[in-house]
Protein backbone atom coordinates (compact mmCIF):
# COMPACT_ATOMS: atom_id res chain seq x y z
CA UNK A 1 0.00 0.00 0.00
CA UNK A 2 1.31 3.43 -0.93
CA UNK A 3 2.08 5.99 1.74
CA UNK A 4 0.77 8.77 -0.61
CA UNK A 5 -2.33 10.49 0.74
CA UNK A 6 -5.44 10.47 -1.47
CA UNK A 7 -6.18 13.59 -3.53
CA UNK A 8 -8.21 16.29 -1.87
CA UNK A 9 -11.87 16.26 -2.73
CA UNK A 10 -14.01 19.22 -3.78
CA UNK A 11 -14.19 22.10 -1.36
CA UNK A 12 -16.60 21.63 1.44
CA UNK A 13 -19.74 23.69 1.62
CA UNK A 14 -18.78 24.62 5.13
CA UNK A 15 -16.86 27.55 3.67
CA UNK A 16 -20.25 29.24 3.28
CA UNK A 17 -21.94 30.90 0.32
CA UNK A 18 -20.45 33.82 -1.50
CA UNK A 19 -22.17 36.90 -0.09
CA UNK A 20 -22.24 38.55 -3.55
CA UNK A 21 -22.80 35.82 -6.10
CA UNK A 22 -24.32 33.20 -3.81
CA UNK A 23 -21.90 30.46 -4.81
CA UNK A 24 -20.15 28.23 -2.34
CA UNK A 25 -16.46 27.82 -2.11
CA UNK A 26 -13.40 29.42 -0.69
CA UNK A 27 -13.20 33.22 -1.17
CA UNK A 28 -10.09 34.94 -2.52
CA UNK A 29 -7.89 36.64 -0.01
CA UNK A 30 -8.55 40.35 0.51
CA UNK A 31 -5.60 42.23 -1.02
CA UNK A 32 -6.23 45.24 1.20
CA UNK A 33 -3.80 45.38 4.15
CA UNK A 34 -5.43 45.43 7.56
CA UNK A 35 -6.51 48.93 8.62
CA UNK A 36 -6.16 50.40 5.11
CA UNK A 37 -8.94 51.86 2.99
CA UNK A 38 -10.19 49.61 0.21
CA UNK A 39 -9.17 50.73 -3.27
CA UNK A 40 -11.60 52.96 -5.21
CA UNK A 41 -13.06 51.11 -8.17
CA UNK A 42 -11.83 52.30 -11.52
CA UNK A 43 -14.08 54.84 -13.20
CA UNK A 44 -15.92 53.82 -16.36
CA UNK A 45 -14.49 54.81 -19.69
CA UNK A 46 -14.89 58.60 -19.95
CA UNK A 47 -17.50 59.86 -22.36
CA UNK A 48 -15.89 61.81 -25.21
CA UNK A 49 -18.04 64.91 -24.98
CA UNK A 50 -17.93 67.18 -26.78
CA UNK A 51 -15.66 66.88 -29.81
CA UNK A 52 -13.73 63.95 -28.38
CA UNK A 53 -12.54 65.72 -25.24
CA UNK A 54 -12.67 63.09 -22.46
CA UNK A 55 -13.42 64.29 -18.98
CA UNK A 56 -12.02 62.07 -16.21
CA UNK A 57 -14.69 60.55 -14.01
CA UNK A 58 -17.51 61.00 -16.48
CA UNK A 59 -20.14 58.24 -16.22
CA UNK A 60 -20.84 56.06 -19.19
CA UNK A 61 -23.90 56.35 -21.40
CA UNK A 62 -25.35 55.08 -24.59
CA UNK A 63 -22.88 55.20 -27.49
CA UNK A 64 -23.13 58.49 -29.31
CA UNK A 65 -25.18 60.27 -26.62
CA UNK A 66 -24.15 62.21 -23.52
CA UNK A 67 -25.27 60.83 -20.16
CA UNK A 68 -28.47 62.50 -19.10
CA UNK A 69 -28.06 65.20 -16.50
CA UNK A 70 -24.27 64.93 -16.30
CA UNK A 71 -21.72 67.74 -16.60
CA UNK A 72 -17.96 67.57 -16.24
CA UNK A 73 -16.64 68.47 -12.79
CA UNK A 74 -16.11 72.20 -12.21
CA UNK A 75 -12.38 71.61 -11.96
CA UNK A 76 -12.31 70.59 -15.60
CA UNK A 77 -13.76 73.85 -16.84
CA UNK A 78 -17.42 73.18 -17.63
CA UNK A 79 -19.37 74.22 -14.59
CA UNK A 80 -23.16 74.25 -15.09
CA UNK A 81 -23.30 77.28 -12.79
CA UNK A 82 -20.58 79.25 -14.62
CA UNK A 83 -21.86 82.83 -14.94
CA UNK A 84 -20.51 83.35 -18.45
CA UNK A 85 -19.99 79.97 -20.16
CA UNK A 86 -23.14 78.16 -21.30
CA UNK A 87 -22.42 74.40 -21.13
CA UNK A 88 -23.44 72.18 -24.06
CA UNK A 89 -27.00 70.92 -23.80
CA UNK A 90 -28.36 73.78 -21.69
CA UNK A 91 -30.11 75.42 -24.63
CA UNK A 92 -31.20 78.93 -25.45
CA UNK A 93 -32.65 79.46 -21.97
CA UNK A 94 -29.22 79.18 -20.35
CA UNK A 95 -27.76 81.48 -22.99
CA UNK A 96 -30.40 84.16 -22.40
CA UNK A 97 -29.97 83.87 -18.64
CA UNK A 98 -26.23 84.45 -18.91
CA UNK A 99 -26.76 87.45 -21.20
CA UNK A 100 -29.18 89.04 -18.74
CA UNK A 101 -26.94 88.26 -15.76
CA UNK A 102 -23.89 89.70 -17.52
CA UNK A 103 -25.70 92.99 -18.09
CA UNK A 104 -27.01 93.06 -14.52
CA UNK A 105 -23.52 92.57 -13.15
CA UNK A 106 -21.88 95.18 -15.35
CA UNK A 107 -24.42 97.84 -16.29
CA UNK A 108 -22.81 100.43 -14.02
CA UNK A 109 -19.63 100.15 -16.11
CA UNK A 110 -21.07 99.10 -19.46
CA UNK A 111 -23.47 102.04 -19.78
CA UNK A 112 -20.76 104.72 -19.34
CA UNK A 113 -18.50 102.86 -21.74
CA UNK A 114 -21.23 102.62 -24.37
CA UNK A 115 -22.29 106.23 -23.86
CA UNK A 116 -18.72 107.47 -24.36
CA UNK A 117 -17.74 105.20 -27.24
CA UNK A 118 -20.99 104.54 -29.10
CA UNK A 119 -23.68 107.14 -28.35
CA UNK A 120 -21.61 110.33 -28.12
CA UNK A 121 -19.57 109.71 -31.33
CA UNK A 122 -22.78 108.88 -33.20
CA UNK A 123 -24.31 112.20 -32.08
CA UNK A 124 -21.21 114.12 -33.19
CA UNK A 125 -21.19 112.43 -36.60
CA UNK A 126 -24.92 113.13 -37.14
CA UNK A 127 -24.51 116.82 -36.27
CA UNK A 128 -21.50 117.16 -38.57
CA UNK A 129 -23.46 115.52 -41.36
CA UNK A 130 -26.27 118.05 -40.96
CA UNK A 131 -23.82 120.94 -40.79
CA UNK A 132 -22.09 120.16 -44.12
CA UNK A 133 -25.04 118.65 -45.97
CA UNK A 134 -25.23 120.59 -49.28
CA UNK A 135 -28.62 119.18 -50.35
CA UNK A 136 -30.59 122.28 -49.27
CA UNK A 137 -28.39 124.54 -51.40
CA UNK A 138 -28.67 122.14 -54.32
CA UNK A 139 -32.45 122.17 -54.11
CA UNK A 140 -32.56 125.94 -54.19
CA UNK A 141 -30.23 126.11 -57.19
CA UNK A 142 -32.11 123.40 -59.06
CA UNK A 143 -35.38 125.22 -58.44
CA UNK A 144 -33.91 128.27 -60.19
CA UNK A 145 -32.35 126.29 -63.07
CA UNK A 146 -33.28 122.63 -63.39
CA UNK A 147 -31.37 122.13 -66.66
CA UNK A 148 -27.88 122.31 -65.15
CA UNK A 149 -26.13 120.84 -62.13
CA UNK A 150 -25.54 123.31 -59.29
CA UNK A 151 -22.16 125.06 -59.45
CA UNK A 152 -19.48 123.12 -57.62
CA UNK A 153 -21.74 120.07 -57.37
CA UNK A 154 -18.96 117.47 -57.68
CA UNK A 155 -16.68 119.32 -55.27
CA UNK A 156 -19.44 119.62 -52.67
CA UNK A 157 -20.41 115.98 -53.11
CA UNK A 158 -16.81 114.79 -52.76
CA UNK A 159 -16.29 116.92 -49.65
CA UNK A 160 -19.52 115.70 -48.07
CA UNK A 161 -18.79 112.02 -48.76
CA UNK A 162 -15.18 112.43 -47.64
CA UNK A 163 -16.27 113.94 -44.35
CA UNK A 164 -18.78 111.14 -43.77
CA UNK A 165 -16.21 108.49 -44.64
CA UNK A 166 -13.51 109.98 -42.45
CA UNK A 167 -15.94 110.48 -39.59
CA UNK A 168 -17.16 106.92 -39.92
CA UNK A 169 -13.60 105.60 -39.76
CA UNK A 170 -12.88 107.60 -36.61
CA UNK A 171 -16.21 106.51 -35.16
CA UNK A 172 -15.28 102.90 -35.86
CA UNK A 173 -11.99 103.31 -34.00
CA UNK A 174 -13.74 104.74 -30.95
CA UNK A 175 -16.38 102.01 -31.13
CA UNK A 176 -13.68 99.33 -31.15
CA UNK A 177 -12.24 100.86 -28.00
CA UNK A 178 -15.67 100.49 -26.42
CA UNK A 179 -16.16 96.88 -27.59
CA UNK A 180 -12.79 95.87 -26.17
CA UNK A 181 -13.41 97.69 -22.87
CA UNK A 182 -16.89 96.20 -22.52
CA UNK A 183 -15.64 92.69 -23.26
CA UNK A 184 -12.98 93.11 -20.56
CA UNK A 185 -15.61 94.17 -18.03
CA UNK A 186 -17.94 91.25 -18.83
CA UNK A 187 -15.19 88.64 -18.56
CA UNK A 188 -13.59 90.08 -15.43
CA UNK A 189 -16.84 90.40 -13.53
CA UNK A 190 -17.91 86.87 -14.47
CA UNK A 191 -14.62 85.59 -13.03
CA UNK A 192 -15.11 87.59 -9.83
CA UNK A 193 -12.12 89.81 -10.57
CA UNK A 194 -12.14 93.56 -9.83
CA UNK A 195 -13.02 95.90 -12.69
CA UNK A 196 -13.30 99.67 -12.91
CA UNK A 197 -13.97 102.19 -15.65
CA UNK A 198 -10.42 103.50 -15.93
CA UNK A 199 -8.85 100.05 -16.23
CA UNK A 200 -11.48 99.02 -18.78
CA UNK A 201 -10.82 102.05 -20.97
CA UNK A 202 -7.07 101.52 -20.72
CA UNK A 203 -7.48 97.94 -21.88
CA UNK A 204 -9.76 99.08 -24.70
CA UNK A 205 -7.17 101.63 -25.78
CA UNK A 206 -4.51 98.91 -26.03
CA UNK A 207 -6.69 96.69 -28.22
CA UNK A 208 -8.57 99.36 -30.19
CA UNK A 209 -6.22 99.78 -33.15
CA UNK A 210 -5.81 96.05 -33.78
CA UNK A 211 -9.52 95.38 -33.48
CA UNK A 212 -10.26 98.38 -35.69
CA UNK A 213 -7.97 97.09 -38.45
CA UNK A 214 -9.62 93.68 -38.43
CA UNK A 215 -13.06 95.31 -38.35
CA UNK A 216 -12.27 97.25 -41.52
CA UNK A 217 -11.37 93.97 -43.22
CA UNK A 218 -14.53 92.29 -41.90
CA UNK A 219 -16.63 95.18 -43.21
CA UNK A 220 -15.00 94.96 -46.64
CA UNK A 221 -15.64 91.21 -46.88
CA UNK A 222 -19.28 91.58 -45.83
CA UNK A 223 -19.80 94.48 -48.26
CA UNK A 224 -18.38 92.44 -51.14
CA UNK A 225 -20.67 89.58 -50.14
CA UNK A 226 -23.74 91.80 -50.28
CA UNK A 227 -22.61 93.19 -53.64
CA UNK A 228 -22.82 89.69 -55.12
CA UNK A 229 -26.17 88.82 -53.59
CA UNK A 230 -28.10 88.90 -50.36
CA UNK A 231 -27.32 85.35 -49.26
CA UNK A 232 -23.50 85.63 -49.66
CA UNK A 233 -23.61 88.80 -47.60
CA UNK A 234 -25.65 87.16 -44.85
CA UNK A 235 -23.32 84.16 -44.82
CA UNK A 236 -20.24 86.41 -44.64
CA UNK A 237 -21.75 88.37 -41.75
CA UNK A 238 -22.60 85.14 -39.90
CA UNK A 239 -19.18 83.62 -40.57
CA UNK A 240 -17.47 86.71 -39.14
CA UNK A 241 -19.79 87.23 -36.16
CA UNK A 242 -17.27 85.72 -33.73
CA UNK A 243 -14.20 87.32 -35.31
CA UNK A 244 -14.10 90.27 -32.92
CA UNK A 245 -14.22 88.18 -29.72
CA UNK A 246 -11.75 85.71 -31.25
CA UNK A 247 -9.26 88.53 -31.79
CA UNK A 248 -9.66 89.86 -28.24
CA UNK A 249 -9.45 86.49 -26.48
CA UNK A 250 -7.11 84.55 -28.76
CA UNK A 251 -5.41 87.22 -30.92
CA UNK A 252 -4.84 84.84 -33.80
CA UNK A 253 -6.64 83.99 -37.05
CA UNK A 254 -9.98 85.67 -36.21
CA UNK A 255 -11.44 85.08 -39.67
CA UNK A 256 -10.55 81.40 -39.87
CA UNK A 257 -11.55 80.65 -36.28
CA UNK A 258 -14.89 82.42 -36.60
CA UNK A 259 -15.68 80.64 -39.86
CA UNK A 260 -14.74 77.29 -38.32
CA UNK A 261 -17.15 77.87 -35.45
CA UNK A 262 -19.93 78.47 -37.94
CA UNK A 263 -19.10 75.33 -39.91
CA UNK A 264 -18.87 73.14 -36.81
CA UNK A 265 -22.09 74.38 -35.18
CA UNK A 266 -24.07 76.03 -37.96
CA UNK A 267 -27.53 75.93 -36.42
CA UNK A 268 -26.42 76.86 -32.92
CA UNK A 269 -24.33 79.85 -33.96
CA UNK A 270 -26.85 81.10 -36.52
CA UNK A 271 -29.60 80.95 -33.94
CA UNK A 272 -27.66 82.97 -31.38
CA UNK A 273 -26.51 85.55 -33.94
CA UNK A 274 -30.05 85.87 -35.28
CA UNK A 275 -31.36 86.66 -31.79
CA UNK A 276 -28.70 89.32 -31.28
CA UNK A 277 -29.27 90.76 -34.75
CA UNK A 278 -33.04 90.90 -34.25
CA UNK A 279 -32.65 92.89 -31.04
CA UNK A 280 -30.16 95.26 -32.68
CA UNK A 281 -32.29 95.82 -35.80
CA UNK A 282 -35.54 96.45 -33.92
CA UNK A 283 -34.00 98.98 -31.54
CA UNK A 284 -31.96 100.66 -34.29
CA UNK A 285 -35.01 101.07 -36.54
CA UNK A 286 -36.91 102.73 -33.70
CA UNK A 287 -34.05 105.15 -33.09
CA UNK A 288 -33.73 105.97 -36.80
CA UNK A 289 -37.45 106.63 -37.13
CA UNK A 290 -37.44 108.93 -34.12
CA UNK A 291 -34.52 110.90 -35.52
CA UNK A 292 -36.02 111.21 -39.03
CA UNK A 293 -39.48 112.20 -37.83
CA UNK A 294 -38.09 114.55 -35.19
CA UNK A 295 -35.81 116.46 -37.57
CA UNK A 296 -38.34 116.79 -40.39
CA UNK A 297 -40.30 119.71 -38.84
CA UNK A 298 -37.13 121.81 -38.69
CA UNK A 299 -36.84 121.93 -42.48
CA UNK A 300 -33.86 121.40 -44.78
CA UNK A 301 -31.61 123.84 -42.88
CA UNK A 302 -32.22 122.98 -39.23
CA UNK A 303 -28.99 124.57 -37.97
CA UNK A 304 -29.67 128.08 -39.29
CA UNK A 305 -31.21 129.39 -36.08
CA UNK A 306 -30.31 128.80 -32.41
CA UNK A 307 -33.79 127.55 -31.55
CA UNK A 308 -33.93 124.93 -34.27
CA UNK A 309 -30.33 123.92 -33.53
CA UNK A 310 -31.22 123.16 -29.92
CA UNK A 311 -34.28 121.21 -31.04
CA UNK A 312 -32.29 119.16 -33.53
CA UNK A 313 -29.59 118.39 -30.99
CA UNK A 314 -32.22 117.17 -28.54
CA UNK A 315 -33.81 114.93 -31.17
CA UNK A 316 -30.47 113.46 -32.26
CA UNK A 317 -29.44 112.88 -28.66
CA UNK A 318 -32.74 111.15 -27.87
CA UNK A 319 -32.43 108.91 -30.92
CA UNK A 320 -28.87 107.98 -29.97
CA UNK A 321 -29.98 107.13 -26.42
CA UNK A 322 -32.74 104.92 -27.81
CA UNK A 323 -30.05 102.98 -29.68
CA UNK A 324 -28.16 102.32 -26.44
CA UNK A 325 -29.97 98.99 -25.75
CA UNK A 326 -28.94 97.82 -29.22
CA UNK A 327 -25.27 98.44 -28.44
CA UNK A 328 -25.59 96.63 -25.12
CA UNK A 329 -27.37 93.65 -26.70
CA UNK A 330 -24.73 93.34 -29.39
CA UNK A 331 -21.83 93.52 -26.95
CA UNK A 332 -23.19 91.15 -24.32
CA UNK A 333 -24.80 88.74 -26.79
CA UNK A 334 -21.66 88.21 -28.86
CA UNK A 335 -19.39 87.75 -25.83
CA UNK A 336 -21.72 85.17 -24.25
CA UNK A 337 -22.09 83.42 -27.62
CA UNK A 338 -18.31 83.22 -27.99
CA UNK A 339 -17.98 81.70 -24.51
CA UNK A 340 -20.60 79.10 -25.44
CA UNK A 341 -18.74 78.23 -28.63
CA UNK A 342 -15.55 77.70 -26.65
CA UNK A 343 -17.42 75.34 -24.30
CA UNK A 344 -18.33 73.16 -27.28
CA UNK A 345 -14.66 72.95 -28.23
CA UNK A 346 -13.28 71.92 -24.86
CA UNK A 347 -13.06 72.72 -21.16
CA UNK A 348 -13.23 76.45 -20.40
CA UNK A 349 -14.53 78.70 -17.64
CA UNK A 350 -14.88 82.38 -16.83
CA UNK A 351 -11.54 82.61 -15.05
CA UNK A 352 -9.69 81.22 -18.06
CA UNK A 353 -11.45 83.60 -20.46
CA UNK A 354 -10.66 86.58 -18.25
CA UNK A 355 -7.00 85.54 -18.08
CA UNK A 356 -6.81 85.27 -21.88
CA UNK A 357 -7.66 88.96 -22.23
CA UNK A 358 -4.58 90.07 -20.27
Amino acid sequence: MSDQSPPAGPPSSSDGPDPVFGSSGPQPADPTPPGAQPPIPAAPVPYPYPNSYPYPGAPGGYPGYPPYGWYPPPGYGLDPADPLVTPPGVGVGGWVTRCVDAFRRGWRLLLPILLLTQVLPAVVLSVLGLAVDPSARWEAQLAADADELPPGFLVDLAGFLGLLLGGSLLLGLVQCLGWAAGTWVIARQAAGAPADLGAALRYGLRRAVGLWGWTLLFTLIITVGFCFCLLPGIYAASALAMAGPVYLFERRDPIGRSHRMLRDRLGLLLGRVALVLAAVVVVSVIGTMVESLGIAPFGTTPLDSPGSTVGVLLVIGLAALLALPAHAAQLVGLVVTYAEQRAHEGPVNSAQLAAELD
